[in-house]
């Protein structure tokens, strides 16, 4: 278990998260289709696939060179909305990793980060049955925990994006293409915050490993 990674490890980790959501596609779409039109999982598939193919040349400096490359990949070849957010996600982060390593504290800012360029980038709230009902939780927790470091800390934050995905069941969605469903969408996890946890747990994974 790692209290900080450098740029290569994480270069391997985000390998990792990229193909959790491609692996994901079916799960992804499945979802979507129960509050959407269920294009998510083929979204998510090709943006973080192409983010698969831009971390295996990009120059890493910095570790937060490794979350850009992700970030712009996702927003020119995704598409649609969920393709600017998770775009979003991505590149937030840059700016507060411009060292060779991430340790706790370094995470939970990238993203903290995270969830004010989402926020603001999908003029969206906390309950509103959205990618940042996960986001916002798994910040938090790892804000809470970095005195216990960067594995102890990843995880918290992964189990935070678990639970608050879970909870999106009991929201009714607020924005996006769901809004028409009303309290029809009660009882379906929101697609965005799924693919939220998967990330963030795999991220964690990776930390734990590394």
């Amino acid at each position: 278990m790692a209290d900080t990674v450098n740029a290569e490890q994480l270069r391997t980790i985000l390998t990792q998260a990229c193909q959790a959501i491609v692996d994901a596609k079916e799960l992804l779409g499945e979802a979507d289709r129960a509050t959407g039109d269920g294009d998510h999982g083929t979204g998510m598939s090709r943006g973080f696939g192409a983010g698969l193919e831009a971390l295996k040349d990009a120059e890493l400096s910095t570790v937060g060179d490794a979350f850009k490359a992700v970030g712009m990949a996702v927003l020119s070849t995704s598409g649609g909305a969920s393709g600017a957010v998770f775009g979003t996600m991505f590149r937030a982060p840059a700016k507060e990793l411009g060292g060779e390593e991430m340790d706790a504290e370094g995470y939970a800012a990238g993203l903290e980060a995270a969830v004010e360029k989402v926020m603001a980038r999908g003029k969206a709230e906390p309950g509103q049955k959205t990618m940042l009902d996960a986001l916002i939780p798994a910040a938090e927790a790892a804000r809470a925990s970095i005195s216990e470091g960067l594995a102890t800390s990843s995880r918290a934050a992964a189990n935070a994006a678990e639970q608050g995905s879970e909870a999106t069941k009991d929201m009714i969605a607020k924005v996006g293409k769901a809004k028409s469903l009303g309290e029809r969408s009660l009882g379906h996890k929101d697609p965005g915050s799924i693919s939220v946890s998967i990330l963030l747990t795999t991220i964690a994974d990776g930390i734990a490993g590394a």
